[in-house]
């Protein structure tokens, strides 16, 4: 089996595992509990988020809010700016048109709640432009929020410029960092972000943990009623195992980060290289600005969804957008938004690598590729009108 959907989640790492079970054995308590056991949990806790502090470049422990993952963490952000927002007469948003759904969902609310967002567009690389952002905003705007790095086609946003320019404006700015934090550099004070959304089983971390960064001086809004954790800010006994978990992965990715993204870098290009060879197939985004395990494609005259099953058939775990919406027919928001058609866009391939990839491995998945391809095109009728002349080729 070759495992190349990362971005959808990753293994956990043996460091994490050992980390969490042995969290589960000896420090079980709650750590809101007065006696021993609970304030060994506590200590456990605190060192945790010290440790997530560390690694996103943030200054105090009562900037992390730990959540049950990146969309608990989005939703908090979103909602947090806009009761700011309306307390302050401010009720515009900007965003942009391929952002997760959990922030996209998230804006609808918001829009029948009375707030106006702008959705910007997102160019044929899958970039957003800083000074599109910076022309958008306005006296009422409260938030902008832009995901560091795309789920779907791993293109890697301008974000320390669309930080500095809502720092200049007194606009606060969250990016959603779910699939860039553990993978590329990213500080906080050098982004210039104010709110920031992670998720631990992205970088090898427990499913049904994550963080929120929350720069001080933000009041912070609840999603979850309930109980005095997190500061009043998040109701319900804390995750211990999962949190000290997720700061051990975190920790492990970020300590071996720069020899990874060589390692990986490589083997993506080389599959980007292999697929590129296939007639009328292009990538989807910047194929340099992106993070180093994505590759993303588009195939023209096959159905995303026959590609994945005769791969799984060879061994091949891979998928064609975001695990959220694989349930889906439609063709991929993320695709649209950067201008492929419907019929081309439904022809998609994901494939998030990671350092335990091998050479072997990334050979075998570029032939298999090709095999399939050429075989779904066979007898697809759209492919035979392609090539009989009846509708002109896109790609």
């Amino acid at each position: 089996m070759i495992y190349a959907d990362n971005a959808a989640t990753t293994k956990m790492s043996d460091a994490a595992i050992d980390a969490m079970t042995d969290c589960m054995r000896n420090t079980y308590g709650n750590p809101s509990s007065l006696y021993e056991v609970g304030q060994r949990a506590k200590e456990v806790l605190e060192d945790a988020r010290d440790e997530i502090i560390k690694a996103i470049g943030a200054d105090n422990f009562r900037e992390i809010i730990f959540t049950s993952g990146g969309s608990e963490a989005d939703n908090q952000a979103l909602r947090t700016a806009a009761e700011i927002g309306r307390a302050a007469g401010k009720m515009h948003i900007i965003s942009s048109a391929f952002e997760h759904h959990a922030i996209l969902h998230t804006l609808n609310k918001l829009e029948k709640e009375g707030f106006e967002v702008t959705y910007l567009d997102v160019h044929e690389d899958g970039l957003v432009r800083s000074e599109e952002v910076e022309a958008a905003i306005r006296p009422d705007t409260c938030l902008v929020t832009i995901m560091y790095a795309n789920n779907e086609i791993g293109t890697i946003q301008p974000i320390r410029e669309i930080g500095a320019i809502c720092r200049a404006k007194g606009v606060l700015f969250h990016t959603d960092a779910v699939q860039a934090i553990g993978h590329i550099p990213v500080n906080v004070k050098d982004d210039n972000i104010d709110m920031l959304s992670a998720s631990a089983h992205k970088f090898h971390g427990p499913k049904g943990t994550g963080f929120l960064y929350v720069r001080k001086g933000i009041k912070i809004s609840n999603l979850i009623e309930g109980g005095a954790q997190e500061r009043g800010k998040r109701a319900g006994t804390e995750n211990v195992p999962g949190i000290r978990a997720t700061a051990v992965a975190l920790k492990d990715a970020i300590a071996h980060m720069e020899e990874n993204d060589k390692i990986i870098r490589a083997k993506r290009d080389r599959l980007i290289a292999g697929l590129k060879e296939i007639p009328h197939s292009a990538i989807n985004g910047d194929e340099n600005k992106r993070l180093p395990g994505n590759v993303n494609f588009c195939f023209e005259g096959i159905e995303g969804e026959s590609l994945l099953l005769l791969l799984d058939d060879k061994g091949i775990q891979a998928s064609s957008g975001s695990a959220c919406t694989s349930g889906s027919l439609d063709p991929s928001h993320v695709l649209l938004a950067i201008g492929r058609v419907h019929d081309v866009a439904h022809g998609s391939l994901r494939l998030s690598i990671d350092e335990t990839i091998s050479d072997e491995d990334v050979e075998y998945i570029i032939n298999a590729v090709k095999e399939v391809v050429t075989y779904l095109r066979s007898f697809s009728p759209i492919w035979r009108d392609l090539v009989a002349g009846k509708k002109e080729f896109i790609l």
